[in-house]
């Protein structure tokens, strides 16, 4: 525990047997009270690694997406009791070591969430990041920060710690099950007025580490534009879209309501 909060460390999974060893074994076990991994339907040897690592897992036995695989991971950290839960992924693109760190901040009350940014002290060119995704990644992110009137350095980290209470009050079961969740789930922390926090984090990438492809990545891209549109036109009060209804599905009725479908 951290300031006497139960942390939890979610991983999801997808073909992560390359790198899920070397990930987990960083993860400071002393403050982290429990890891849960949920592999989604991966074709490699991630589920009997995790099995042997004693690694808490769930499986998805058919392949739902990127967005499905955090509903679970979250859903199964607030039925465990979580106060705080960190969103690591299991491929080593991001050190574990900041764990501590952005637990500390979210347990003490500092920040509702705590994102590791990969901009601040150019973490990601430094880590190899691609130039036409960094590139991509700043264009996104001045959008971003225009249409929600936020100052953040980006919104596309994979590497997030929440409160409990955001979990329990973002309308999660509206947003995607795809790649485009991570950045709905940020949006609406900022509508729903949730303070967010950043760190820097440094980002490898390297053969085995995960990454979407360009086709991918320019529906994201997309994706991202139509959150932030949603965002301001439902600020105006000129629309209404669910994923920023108060009275949306909240994650833990979503996935009662999906269990066994």
């Amino acid at each position: 525990m951290i300031f006497g909060k139960k942390i939890i460390v979610v991983m999801p999974a997808f073909n992560s047997a390359r790198t899920l060893d070397r990930t987990y074994r960083e993860i400071p076990r002393e403050y982290i009270d429990d890891v849960i991994l949920v592999d989604d339907a991966s074709t490699d040897e991630t589920v009997r690694l995790a099995k042997d690592l004693k690694i808490k897992s769930i499986v998805h036995p058919e392949n739902r997406g990127y967005g499905a695989n955090q509903k679970t991971c979250y859903f199964q950290a607030l039925r465990e009791a979580a106060d705080v839960i960190i969103m690591l992924h299991p491929d080593y693109q991001y050190t574990p070591r900041l764990l501590v760190a952005m637990a500390s901040l979210v347990a003490n009350g500092q920040y509702d969430i705590v994102i590791g940014s990969r901009i601040l002290s150019e973490g990601a060119l430094k880590g190899g990041m691609p130039l036409y995704k960094y590139a991509s990644n700043r264009a996104l992110t001045l959008f971003q920060n225009i249409l929600l009137r936020k100052k953040l350095s980006e919104y596309h980290t994979g590497y997030r710690a929440f409160s409990r209470r955001v979990l329990e009050t973002l309308p999660l079961g509206e947003d995607s099950d795809g790649f485009v969740f991570d950045n709905q789930m940020l949006a609406q922390a900022v509508f729903f007025g949730f303070s967010i926090g950043e760190i820097s984090c440094p980002a490898r990438y390297f053969d085995g580490a995960s990454s979407i492809d360009f086709r991918r990545s320019v529906r994201y891209g997309l994706g991202v534009l139509r959150t932030s549109i949603q965002f301001r036109l439902q600020r105006l009060g000129l629309a209404h879209f669910a994923i920023f209804d108060p009275a949306g599905a909240k994650l833990p009725r979503a996935m009662e309501n999906t269990q066994g479908k």
